[in-house]
């Protein structure tokens, strides 16, 4: 009759509320693909949006983290994360260079929902300032990621892979809004 370690608990303080943080974005394939898809279309887009979008997010991904920690309701959070991956890989597939501030306005209104997910989902015992400094660290980290690749764009061949990539971002948002993953 004795069980194993129990390994899901979040202890107290200031590294776990920040590792917790740090590790929920980069452990779900929806934020993922998301956040990665923010930073591809930055560097498609180029500058300024290369690095506007990019602090935008995160910016207003805390605004709906708050939202989430204090229990604010959202409507719709989980279909706003699946079109998400959908709107940002379809801007990036088809090229969408609408103006700057468009754009901003479009990864900002995802960036609620993100951040709803990430606050309403803050474990108990977390500090909540560590959890979302961890957040929206991890949330950067993806972001240079996608502005990594999305520098390929910079050549013919590359814009065709950075252009692929965002349609596979959409169909993978597909299949998260149709719950098939």
């Amino acid at each position: 009759m004795m069980t194993g370690p129990v390994l899901a608990h979040t202890e107290t303080g200031h590294a776990s509320g920040f590792l917790s943080g740090f590790f929920h974005p980069l452990f779900g394939p929806d934020h993922v693909v998301a956040m990665v898809a923010v930073g591809l279309w930055g560097a498609f887009l180029r500058a300024p949006a290369l690095w506007l979008l990019p602090i935008v997010f995160p910016l207003v991904m805390a605004l709906g983290g708050a939202l989430g920690i204090a229990q604010i309701e959202v409507p719709a959070v989980e279909t706003g994360i699946a079109l998400s991956a959908v709107i940002l890989g379809l801007c990036v597939a088809f090229a969408f260079k609408p103006p700057l501030w468009v754009a901003a306005i479009i990864v900002g209104a995802f960036a609620i929902f993100h951040g709803h997910a990430h606050g309403a989902e803050m474990p108990d015992a977390a500090d909540a300032m560590s959890y979302a400094l961890g957040f929206v660290i991890a949330t950067g980290l993806l972001h240079l990621c996608g502005i990594a690749f999305g520098a390929l764009a910079r050549w013919p061949s590359g814009t065709v892979l950075v252009r692929s990539a965002g349609g596979l971002i959409a169909v993978a948002g597909g299949a998260f809004l149709s719950g098939g993953v």
